[in-house]
Order: C-alpha cells, then structure tokens, then sequence
C-alpha cells in the first residue's frame, strides 16, 4: 500500500496541525515517536472532546512510569497556540483534546472563501496509474465490470484532485476467444441488412446468438441446480463444434490471418462503440485505452528478455518464471507448449510499457479478489524483472450479489447486462420521483413544474448516483447484495438522500432570495455558539482529513461515511438552528454560510464519486 505520508504532507487539517504539535512535544520520549503520533485520532465520543490521545499508556510500559504522570508530561510539553483549548486528561491517561472556537470560525471562513475548500493540493505530486475496467470488447458489459469501473473512476477523481498526476488507462481485452466468437458468428449469421442499419446493435446480437449456441457445452453437470436447463446429446455435440469452431477462427486470427485481421479490424470500432455507450452514461473518461492486441507485438521482446536476465527459462517446452526459491508452487508461465503467450506475459509488458512511458510512482490494479494470486505472482515476477521502484497495488474489491446471497443474475440465469442494469435504476427513479411528486401535491406542498428534458436528468443523476453510491458506501474488500429497494431511498446513506441535502439546502437561498456568491467572495464572521453549529462545523473541518484517509486505504467508503456524519450534523443544526429566521443579521450570515459550506462539500464528495447533484427535486 502506498503510505499515508505519502499524500497526507501537505495537509493542513486539524488532526494533521494537532499530531505535529504532539510530534514536537514527544521529541526525547522516545527513539521513534511516529507509532504515538499515529495514537492521536479523532474523538469517539464529542463529549470527551474533539480529538483523544491515548499514547501515555503506551509509552508509560516503556519508560517504566504511570500513565497519568506521562500524559502530564505530553501536556506540560503541548504547543497548544491559538488552536487547542486547555487539554483535559482523564482516567488512566487518555489525553483529551478540544479545538478552540474562534480557531473553528477563522477556518470555516478561509474554506468558505476557498474553491478547494480548505483541501490543499499535493506540493510534491505524484504519479499514478489506475487500471480499471478493462473488459472484453466483443461482447456487452456485465454487472461484473460494476465495481471495477466505479471504483476505479472515484479513485482516479479522489487522486486527481489531491494534487496527483493520474493516468486512467482500460486494458481492453480485444485479442482473446471472444472474437473468434464474433467471427464465426459473423461468417454464418449475420444479417446484412442489420449490419447496415445498425452495426453495433447487429453484433451485439451475433455474440448473444454464437453464446447461446455454446452454452451446451459449458454446462457443469454437477454445479447445475435443480431448475437448470438439461440439453440433448445432439444439443451438446453441436455447442461443441461451435466451441471449436470459435477457437480456430481466433487461432487463424493470432496467426495474422489476412481475412480475420481485417475482420476484427472492422469490428472494433463498432464493439468499442457499445461500451463507450456506457461509459458517457456512467461519466466515466480514460485517458488511454490499450487493449491485448496493442502489446501483442511486444510479447516475443518480453520472454527473450526475461530468458537473458535468467528471469525466466525453459520448463517441459514451457518458459516459465519460478517465483517459490525451493519450487514447490507452480511457476508463471510466460509461454506455452504451442507457444502461446499467456495474461503473465501481456501484463509483464503492460507493465514495462507504463514504466517506460510514463515513469510512474504507482500503478493501482482494481481488479476483483478473485484475481488475487495472479496479481501476487505478477507483482514478483515483475520486481525481479527490475520494475522494483514503482509501487504495484491490487486493489481488490468483493463481488455484486443477489437477494439470495449468490452473484447477481438474471431470472434466466445470465450476468445481468450494465447496460440494463442502468436503464433500470432511471426508470425506477423516475417512478419515485412520480410518487413523491404525487405525495406532496397531495399534502398541498407547492411543487415546481419541470420540463421533460429537466424530469429526464433528474432522473438520471439519482438513478445512475443510487447504483454507484450503493457500491462505493460498502467496504470495497466485501460483498454487497445489490438491493433496489435500500440505494434508491430517501433515508439513511445513499446518494438520494445526499442529492436531497444538498437540493433541500440550496432551496433555503431561493426562498431566501439570497446571494450565494457573497458567501465565497467575502466570507462573513462565523458563530459557533449553539452545540449543533459547533458540531457541523467540526465535520465540515474533516473533509481533508478524509479524503487523504480515502486516498491512503484506496477506500471511496470513507467519503461515503464522511457524507453521512456531515448529513446527520446538517439536519440536526436545521432542526435546531433556525436560519433564515435567526435572531439577528449576524447570525443568519453566519448559518447561511455553514449552509453553503455543506452544500458545496456535498456536491465535492459526491462530485469525486463520479455523482451529480441536481438544485431541485
């Protein structure tokens, strides 16, 4: 993992300006005092304070006195400044640490006057490539390249905006079996007058029909369930030639066949097309796009390489890498029997490709956790091959599952189509919006009339923002069951909820008839006397803190956390702070600032999610 300090240098953030201050008063404690740095964190409970630290019971064992007379020690040493109240030590020596208000005040209006809201960007960036995605481009995207592709996104924006150089690159699969697939289905059923009316819908329909007409012949007798599908002796032996069939098509293909080259030449524009379909509707953007054939050429440089480094050599006619000293696992093999390159050998050049090119100082791979000994043994083959300065980190994610615990699939068995997947989740927020709509009419509330093209892109941010929200809010390392039902709700952490903070905060200025922008070019001065402002403005003084915690764990769900806290602050000090009612001038400034801040911290959260917010719903 790259470390935190990697990209946390730079921030100015209260825990990162109160673990320095402990950094100093430490110095003489002990020979390393990072370990009792990294002890300061945030509060558990806000009436213990805003921050706790508990090192002095540690570092008690090791210079051998009592807690409490070290934590006496931390304190007498602390730089409290103008940012930290008196600290209060309690019980055996936990070190409790609140921030000072006018501190708190004088932060909320350098944020409010800042378009990166107080989050600084890395002085000394770095560089990094994401590789996500990446799938097969001859036949349509599946619910399997869920996770991949909005994980992936929201880390390329997270890092991006950190200051980071990023380098989103989709590895493509565009050289493998499904294309010998396509070309047999194309040389015996395609429909010409379709191909001409529409290309990409055209093959689409031949990968389908090639796959049905295989699926005989993949059928595991003893996986099947009880509801399966049987198929005749007849059925099976054709799906078997076809099988075959396909593989000899991309043998030829490999082989530089002059008909199916120019085939497949043809065909990619159209298969690429179909997924950059659902790319512009998910707002995902690479800035390169490298399938297997680009480094097909390169193949043949790798493996001689790797035999004249001693890297690799010949095993049983293989070339094969032995990654285990003693030779107990089995080795990677960079070349086959028959001389077929293998997915070691494409990402061995992927990977001297990237390094070359752009001189990385990490490349990310986010990819499911079922792929993690590949990755393990690529990495090692990779760091003997001489790419060991350049961090290399998988980062895994769980599996999308159903209702009933099992990989999301279709009634008929299939993967679930994203395309579907997506058309989907529009239509059933344009039937909750009908519905809420419907409800407030009849409550008598006064609901705005919207025009079609404003009523479709609602619908799209909350539907598309429910199924990447309902992803990103999990941990990535664990499954999640995939429930329309709990990511389209108006409650609890989701993005429709987030959507509706922030549309229901921007509607205070309307009714208002407020200025916003005089909030962001001169800040007026900030209260926060009543414990509900007070407890916001700590949250929205946490989003640096955050997103360097999100960047350094590679986890979006700690955004999705931080945006829940920040809600639950946020509904709370509307509930007990009235704001354009307040008392006086001063105090009404005062909120609708605090307002705003929330606002735009929404929006940027969910904005490095890869979520639109919308002003009205």
């Amino acid at each position: 993992m790259i470390v935190q300090e990697s990209f946390d240098t730079d921030a100015m953030h209260p825990l990162s300006r109160i673990q320095q201050r402990f950094r100093d008063a430490l110095q003489g404690m002990a020979a390393d005092v990072e370990p009792y740095v990294a002890m300061v964190k945030p509060a558990q409970d806000a009436r213990h304070g805003d921050y706790q630290a508990n090192c002095a019971m540690s570092l008690a064992k090791t210079l051998g006195k009592k807690p409490r007379d070290i934590a006496q020690q931390i304190v007498g040493k602390l730089d409290l400044g103008d940012l930290l109240q008196a600290p209060e030590i309690a019980g055996p020596g936990f070190i409790n640490l609140r921030l000072r208000d006018d501190w708190i005040a004088a932060r909320l209006r350098d944020m409010a006057a800042d378009e990166r809201l107080g989050v600084a960007a890395a002085q000394a960036p770095r560089t990094i490539v994401i590789d996500f995605s990446s799938p097969n481009v001859a036949k349509p995207m599946h619910v399997g390249h869920l996770r991949s592709t909005i994980i992936g996104d929201a880390l390329a924006r997270l890092f991006r905006f950190l200051g980071h150089r990023v380098i989103a690159d989709n590895h493509l699969g565009d050289w493998g079996t499904q294309f010998g697939m396509l070309l047999h289905a194309f040389k015996n059923f395609r429909d010409e007058q379709a191909l001409k009316s529409d290309p990409v819908r055209e093959m689409l329909r031949l990968y389908l029909k090639v796959r049905e007409l295989m699926r005989a012949a993949e059928v595991d007798e003893d996986d099947a369930g009880p509801s399966a599908r049987t198929y005749s002796a007849d059925e099976i032996a054709q799906a078997r030639q076809v099988a075959d069939a396909a593989r000899t098509e991309t043998a030829r293909l490999h082989a530089g066949d002059a008909e199916n080259v120019a085939l497949w030449e043809q065909f990619m524009p159209w298969c690429l097309e179909e997924i950059d379909r659902i790319y512009r509707r998910l707002d995902v953007r690479f800035d390169h796009t490298h399938g297997e054939s680009f480094y097909n050429p390169m193949l043949d440089g790798v493996v001689r390489d790797l035999l004249d480094k001693k890297i690799a050599e010949e095993s049983q006619g293989a070339i094969a890498i032995f990654l285990d000293p003693e030779r107990k696992q089995p080795p990677a093999l960079v070349r086959k029997k028959d001389g077929a390159f293998t997915y070691t050998t494409s990402d061995l050049a992927t990977i001297r490709y990237r390094a070359d090119t752009w001189q990385p100082d990490a490349m990310l791979y986010v990819v499911d956790a079922r792929q993690a000994l590949h990755f393990k043994n690529l990495f090692t083959a990779a760091r003997k091959w001489g790419y060991d300065k350049v961090a290399l980190e998988h980062v895994s994610f769980g599996s999308v599952l159903g209702e009933d615990r099992k990989p999301l699939k279709t009634r008929e068995g299939g993967a679930v189509e994203l395309g579907s997947l997506i058309e989907e989740a529009v239509a059933r927020a344009g039937q909750m919006y009908e519905q809420i709509r419907a409800e407030r009419i009849e409550r008598g509330d006064e609901v705005p009339e919207l025009t079609a093209e404003e009523r479709k892109q609602i619908e799209e941010a909350v539907g598309i923002g429910a199924v990447k929200y309902a992803d990103l809010c999990q941990n990535r390392a664990t499954d999640y069951v995939f429930s329309w039902s709990k990511m389209l709700a108006m409650t609890g952490n989701t993005a429709t909820y987030m959507q509706y903070a922030y549309a229901r905060n921007r509607s205070i200025f309307r009714k208002g008839d407020v200025d916003v922008s005089r909030f962001r070019a001169s800040p007026p001065p900030v209260v926060v006397a009543h414990p509900a402002e007070r407890a916001l403005a700590m949250e929205l003084l946490r989003l640096e803190e955050t997103l360097h915690s999100a960047a350094a764990e590679y986890q979006p769900s700690d955004i999705t956390n931080y945006l829940w806290n920040l809600s639950k602050s946020y509904s709370s000090f509307f509930d007990k702070c009235p704001v354009l009612k307040a008392d006086t001038p001063e105090l009404r400034d005062s909120r609708l600032l605090l307002c705003d801040l929330t606002a735009r911290t929404i929006q940027q959260c969910l904005g490095l999610l890869g979520i639109r917010t919308i002003e009205m719903m």
